[in-house]
Order: C-alpha cells, then sequence, then structure tokens
C-alpha cells in the first residue's frame, strides 16, 4: 500500500489521538494522555496556531502515522506509528518532515525524550539515525537525547 505524506491539520487530532492508544510500544490512552494535558483541544489548537508542527502518514485513507515538534523549543514531542509500519522506513519519513522544518526555523539542535532501555524499539531508532544522549534525563524518566543540525 502506498504511503503519502502531508503536514498535520487541525481535523487529524482525532485519528492522531486514537492511533497513540494503538502503538505496540509506549501506548497512551486518551485518558492518560487527558492526564499530561494533552486533549483533543488542545492538541488541535497547537497545530492550529503552528506551536506544534507535524506531517502524518496517510495509507488507504487512514492516519498510519505521525511527527510533531514544539516550534518554541526544538523538541521532537512525538512520533508514533502502528505495528504495521514498523520497519518500513515510515517513522524516519516522519521525522525528517519534521526535521526539516525545525531546521528551516533556525535550529541548530533538537532534542527528545526516549526510553534508556536497549530492549526497547526507539532506544535503538533513534541513535542509528544520529542521536546522541545528553547524558541527562526528563521528568517522565526518559533519556534526553539531541541531534545537531549544524
Amino acid at each position: 500500500m502506498t504511503i503519502t505524506y502531508r503536514r498535520a491539520v487541525p481535523e487529524d487530532t482525532p485519528a492522531c489521538i486514537a492511533l497513540r492508544g494503538l502503538t505496540r510500544e509506549n501506548a497512551f490512552s486518551v485518558e492518560q494522555l487527558a492526564a499530561l494535558g494533552i486533549t483533543l483541544e488542545s492538541w488541535r489548537s497547537a497545530i492550529a496556531d503552528d506551536s506544534l508542527p507535524g506531517h502524518v502518514a496517510i495509507a488507504g485513507g487512514n492516519i498510519v502515522g505521525y511527527c510533531f515538534g514544539h516550534r518554541d523549543t526544538g523538541e521532537i514531542a512525538v512520533l508514533a506509528l502502528l505495528p504495521s509500519q514498523e520497519g518500513k522506513g515510515t517513522g524516519k519519513a516522519l521525522l525528517d518532515l519534521v526535521i526539516e522544518e525545525l531546521r528551516e526555523q533556525g535550529f541548530k539542535r533538537l532534542f527528545l525524550g526516549c526510553s534508556a532501555d536497549p530492549q526497547v524499539r526507539s532506544y535503538g531508532f533513534y541513535r542509528h539515525l544520529g542521536w546522541r544522549s545528553t547524558g541527562t534525563f526528563d521528568e517522565a524518566g526518559d533519556e534526553v537525547l539531541e541531534y545537531d543540525l549544524s
């Protein structure tokens, strides 16, 4: 099935929230997201005001993955895929789109929180793509990785 990519729009929010609960690792339910302050309204608003620019991957008319970054900080906020998209380059393509968008906004360094457990897929995924540990951890206990754009 062909994958197409496009910039996220506010109307994508319900599908993004639903997909977040279907990921194989690090899934979050609607309730868990709400407990973190991430609601349909807050996410939709952040896409609309461009404070959370992102891209979605579409297959068969449905969102199968997405990636969003914070415009003001350079943090990659989330990269999520349906399990059927793992290992197909979809995640890398989405991440590359957001990296390029943040680079165009003038960022020289990006960062994200990632599991410090080598058994978790994201651990190897980001490191393989050149992300490096800062030696620090965020409030969620995730290791902070950085990506040099200079």
